[in-house]
């Protein structure tokens, strides 16, 4: 028997190997792909309140296999470091920072940080300190530097904890000091698992509706709870400048806290039992506080229940008081809005939303601040004249922003904007913001009337991005500048009132994104960086922006880059598209362009881009709108505009003389595979598909997924006709994909691609299925990202360049190895 078992596994084990040897493990891609993963390209940039200083972060975009190897636990949505009680998987981590004063051009290199990745910073109000998180293998601390000092050092030794709060810690808008969360429990022995607390895990439904989207990582049992509160419990402490600490009130399970205004009070959330295993914990039970800074509570604003039946829809909310904020132009003033629908836009009401507010000492009653007709999405505060109130509206995609007086909110509103949230050609653009006297950000506002704007300036000719200044009491903007061709240039921060001297970032299609002073006053131009061309070896790359019409009417754009040294004559090329459907409900605004032809080319690794080196043509996001027809919801047609859509870009790169039509390749990320997957199944257009990270069975999703907002059992038949998985038998073209083992994205659980190649190996079709370990949504490690340029190279080489290519038809684990 023994014998006979180890057959079985000997036999099973040879099934999943490749059909080379050689092929496997980690791959290295050619060196021109490969050198991509490591091109250094500009650093993150962070200005400060006064314009002075501009803090330039090196970015560390890839990380080694080891490190996303670490142990990590998945709790209520949460991937966590249980060793340093951070999160694990935060995206915007720097490796190295220096300063550059505007003026001067003087650059300060700060030397002195200890080996780890930095995190989170963020200017004092006062621009004197830069504060942010050194985060190390066995904790994550607080430092600062002093801009009079010249010097760096660790604030305080106490470790902080950002597995519920992300940002750990907080200015004081004063800058006298810093709030942060502290890691109460790091030092403590680890909790342990036995078999003696192992209980079965038995969940109840109460017969009310619990709509939920497909989350992932959530809490599985007794023991996911007790680690949840052991690691996600906190405590807040006020720290000085000098480094000294002051605990506030006792430890809890925040998930946010903001200081207000005036610096004197704390707005505080605090997690409650009992959870949840079907939501992530921002849907917890909670508590909402007013605390002084010594952590007494002044008020409780809010006990709000589970959040676990909210009603289906994107714009539907938890009933009750919600979404609590300080308002930034007074001292201390708290808002927070509550439904009048019951938390459901469907409903029919006057107003969806009523807003109140509530002073210090937050004794009395609190006053109805105003009254909202659609849904609230917010309120940008200026002073106690001027804010700017927006609302929403999911059905119809409209988002309207109003000036109001804070004073009397309700009466003499001011429509400054009214637009589909899609339309990017109405867009007038963002405030800029200042610091006000209290040191907190509000719009800023000069003469008691001029708002000044800055915006895309999205347009039929592609995004000219401008800076305008709007009058409040005539209602009426006025365009201050413009950028002009061939430079795409951006308006970063304003350097007066006057609306004459900004800095911009200045970019062209073979000029790498640098930092300038504009002062139109004068009519010159300095320029303050000059970051080096991330890939030399592509100056050469040619772009084309490319307007095209699909069989509706509906007008679209891509673009097209050409392999450096291409010439016309050369004859029509293979071809590489990659694109992303998208939702609306106006045919217009679906039609619009929205990318700049003069932005620079990155190629960078993630994209289609690295393949120009190979000779092949890229056409890069040729648009692929879903649009909903008369009356009807965009998905109800998604089929056949998405084959429309794909048709117009075929025949246009065919009409051009680009494209070889039976050498053209689709691929995707994520709603790009799902895109993918349908093109190759109901359509002969492509010779073959690239799908990553994808989902392909919608039934796997019931309660909605992208903008879909009915769930299965009301759309059945629109659930069945988008999911390939459905008309995997129609798939006559071979198919990569790609997926990570940890993807904790909604909707696109590994199982999905998993099934989805179980399904084409059963009916005998050409695919290859490569699951990368450790891997999220997006790819990080240096290992995978090589080893997934090397598999797309293999593939395009096999199926797009070469015509005589054998199918394969193969899964592909990459084996872990330490270190890279």
């Amino acid at each position: 028997m023994n014998a006979f078992r180890l057959l079985v596994a000997f036999i099973c084990c040879v099934a999943l190997l490749p059909t080379s040897q050689a092929e496997q493990g980690y791959q290295t891609p050619s060196p021109e792909l490969a050198a991509l993963v490591d091109a250094k390209l500009a650093p993150t940039s962070y200005l400060s309140s006064d314009g002075q200083w501009l803090a330039l972060f090196e970015r560390k975009r890839v990380v080694t296999l080891d490190e996303l190897a670490k142990e990590e636990l998945k709790l209520a949505g949460i991937k966590l470091n249980p060793a340093n009680f951070s999160r694990s998987r935060v995206s915007a981590k720097y490796s190295a920072v220096e300063l550059k004063h505007v003026q001067s051009g003087t650059v300060i290199n700060i030397n002195n940080l200890p080996s780890g990745i930095i995190r989170s910073p963020k200017w004092s109000s006062n621009s004197k300190y830069l504060a942010f998180i050194v985060e190390q293998q066995s904790q994550a601390n607080l430092w600062l530097y002093s801009v009079e000092s010249k010097q760096a050092q660790q604030l305080s030794s106490a470790a902080l904890n950002s597995v519920l709060t992300s940002s750990p810690y907080k200015w004081l808008p004063d800058s006298s000091a810093i709030v942060a969360n502290l890691a109460v429990n790091i030092d403590k022995p680890r909790l342990e698992n036995n078999s003696q607390s192992v209980v079965p895990v038995i969940q109840q439904s109460t017969g009310e509706k619990a709509p939920a989207r497909t989350y992932q990582n959530l809490l599985t049992s007794p023991f996911d709870e007790a680690q949840f509160k052991f690691y996600g419990q906190g405590q807040l402490a006020y720290i000085t400048l000098d480094g000294k600490a002051q605990a506030i009130g006792s430890p809890a399970l925040f998930k946010s806290f903001s200081v207000s205004p005036d610096s004197t009070n704390i707005l505080v959330a605090g997690i409650n039992e009992p959870f949840s295993y079907q939501v992530p914990y921002s849907r917890f039970a909670s508590t909402w506080q007013i605390w002084g800074m010594r952590g007494y509570a002044l008020a409780e604003l809010a006990k709000q229940p589970l959040a676990d039946n909210i009603p289906q829809g994107y714009d539907s909310v938890r009933t009750g008081r919600r979404d609590f904020e300080w308002r930034t132009d007074q001292g201390a003033e708290v808002i927070w809005v509550e439904a009048q629908d019951g938390g459901d836009m469907k409903t029919d009401v006057k107003h969806h939303d009523y807003i109140y507010s509530l002073r210090a000492p937050f004794k009395r009653e609190p006053k109805l601040f105003a009254k909202v007709e659609r849904r609230f999405a917010g309120i940008e505060w200026g002073n106690e004249n001027v804010a700017m109130l927006i609302d929403w509206r999911f059905s119809d995609r409209q988002v309207r922003t109003f000036v109001i007086q804070p004073r009397n909110a309700d009466n003499n509103r001011v429509l400054f904007s009214e637009r589909s949230y899609n339309d990017a050609y109405k867009d007038p653009g963002n405030a800029i913001y200042e610091r006000n006297d209290l040191g907190a950000n509000v719009i800023k506002i000069v003469g008691g009337r001029y708002i000044y704007l800055r915006g895309n300036g999205a347009s039929e000719q592609g995004n000219i991005p401008f800076l305008d200044r709007y009058d409040v009491k005539t209602n009426s903007s006025k365009r201050l500048w413009q950028s002009k061709a061939p430079y795409y240039e951006r308006v970063r921060a304003l350097l007066d009132d006057e609306g004459e001297r900004f800095i911009t970032v200045r970019e062209s299609k073979t000029e790498q994104p640098n930092f300038f002073i504009r002062d139109l006053d004068n009519d010159t131009m300095t320029q303050l960086t000059n970051f080096a061309h991330p890939y030399p070896a592509f100056k050469g790359v040619t772009k084309e922006q490319l307007r095209y019409k699909r069989d509706d009417g509906v007008e679209l754009s891509g673009t097209l880059y050409l392999p450096p040294g291409y010439v016309k004559t050369q004859g029509p090329l293979p071809v590489l598209m990659w694109a992303y459907p998208l939702e609306y409900k106006d045919k217009a605004v679906a039609s619009q362009v929205r990318e700049s032809p003069y932005a620079f080319t990155y190629i960078g690794y993630w994209g289609p881009m690295p393949y120009l080196a190979k000779g092949i043509a890229v056409f890069d996001d040729p648009k692929m709108p879903i649009v909903g027809v008369d009356g009807s919801e965009p998905n109800d047609n998604f089929r056949k505009q998405l084959v429309s859509s794909a048709q117009a870009a075929v025949d246009v790169l065919v009409k051009k003389g680009i494209a070889d039509k039976n050498k053209i390749a689709i691929a995707g990320h994520s709603y790009g595979a799902f895109m993918v997957a349908n093109l190759l199944a109901h359509t002969d257009l492509f010779k073959t598909g690239i799908a990553r990270s994808g989902a392909y069975n919608r039934t796997l999703t019931p309660f909605g997924f992208q903008g879909e907002e009915r769930d299965f059992w009301q759309a059945q038949s629109v659930y069945a006709n988008m999911s390939p998985f459905f008309h995997a038998e129609k798939i006559n073209e071979p198919m990569l994909m790609i997926h990570g083992q940890e993807d904790p994205n909604s909707g696109t659980f590994p199982m999905q691609s998993e099934r989805m190649y179980a399904a084409l190996k059963g009916l005998g079709k050409d695919a290859r299925l490569v699951m990368l370990p450790y891997e999220a949504h997006g790819y990080r490690a240096r290992k995978s990202l090589l080893h997934v340029l090397w598999e797309q190279e293999q593939w395009l080489d096999k199926y797009l360049l070469n015509d005589t290519a054998e199918p394969v038809e193969v899964i592909t684990e990459p084996v872990v190895s330490t270190g890279q």
